[in-house]
């Protein structure tokens, strides 16, 4: 298990690589730069600023200083927000965000698994339909149609929930940004772990479980759930990077002070060394998500560590 672990872990370096790589030359070669304006800056000035960032000199040098400095743990500055490195930024907002992909996890786990089970269980009964009815609305909203509902629904008719905006330290205010985000990833579970158990129910060994006279409660705790859920593992990696990307709609339309809104603005701006920062913490995260998922999967199949 240990040199299957190594293997995997080694194997998210070159992929981190060439996100880095790629990413650097798509959003320089993109149009516009950060210091254009609709008021051109004065030749001087220009040259000034592009002299004090790098920017006159060639690409490919520009990218080998960035990558050295990136190994030195140095994001640079920003350069809309002179004030802030990319770095502060990034520690401003990301634990906003790590906690709302956390938690959409967490519940994508715990409401999509034992629907799962209990759709697998009823198959073919009224609940089993109701459950896939849920599934299919699920899937079907995207995040920026599901998030205003839910706001209208729950903030503005109930006045339960706020609609948007932070407190730190009130979970009131993550509720709904987390139903949004976690809803579709727990549809998919849910899925993944109703097919699972299904074929898992219906194998040679589970006959024989019962043969033996087994209870039913018994075989699907000790014999059948565990090989269930190796396709809701193998999906937690998608899962993880559908967290990732998803939250920063979820924080642009619950107006969160995540990660996420540094990076459209970043984007928006052509902000490069912020820009950068984002997409080397998010390329991180979703690389060592997989990874986790791995590690499950092979404590989960031996097979996979054989091969």
């Amino acid at each position: 298990m240990l040199a299957y672990t190594l293997r995997r872990f080694l194997g998210l370096l070159p992929a981190l690589f060439v996100i880095i790589t790629v990413s650097f030359f798509l959003v320089r070669l993109a149009p516009g730069g950060p210091f254009d304006q609709e008021r051109t800056l004065p030749p001087q000035v220009r040259a000034n600023l592009d002299r004090v960032y790098g920017l006159d000199q060639p690409l490919a040098l520009q990218y080998v200083h960035y990558l050295s400095r990136l190994v030195r743990g140095d994001l640079g500055p920003s350069f809309k927000l002179p004030d802030f490195s990319v770095s502060e930024l990034i520690v401003a907002g990301l634990p906003v965000s790590a906690t709302l992909g956390g938690l959409a996890l967490l519940l994508a786990l715990l409401l999509g698994i034992p629907l799962g089970v209990a759709a697998a269980l009823w198959h073919g009964r009224p609940a089993d339909f109701g459950i896939a009815g849920f599934v299919a609305l699920a899937v079907a909203l995207p995040s920026f149609v599901t998030g205003p509902l839910l706001a209208l629904i729950f903030g503005l008719y109930l006045h339960w929930l706020p609609v948007g905006g932070w407190e730190e330290g009130s979970p009131r205010y993550l509720i709904l940004p987390v139903l949004t985000l976690g809803l579709p990833v727990a549809a998919y579970v849910a899925r993944l772990t109703r097919g699972g158990l299904l074929e898992v129910l219906r194998s040679n060994h589970i006959r024989t479980a019962r043969a033996r006279g087994l209870g039913e409660a018994r075989i699907l705790l000790r014999h059948a759930l565990r090989p269930a859920l190796l396709p809701v593992v193998s999906y937690l990696g998608p899962a993880a990077a559908f967290v990732v990307t998803g939250s920063l709609v979820v924080e642009t339309v619950f107006a969160l002070p995540g990660t996420g809104r540094y990076l459209v603005q970043g984007a928006i701006n052509r902000d490069y060394t912020l820009v950068m920062g984002m997409i080397v913490v998010y390329g991180v995260l979703t690389l060592l998500l997989n990874f986790a998922a791995d590690v499950v999967y092979g404590w989960l199949d031996p097979r996979v560590r054989h091969d």
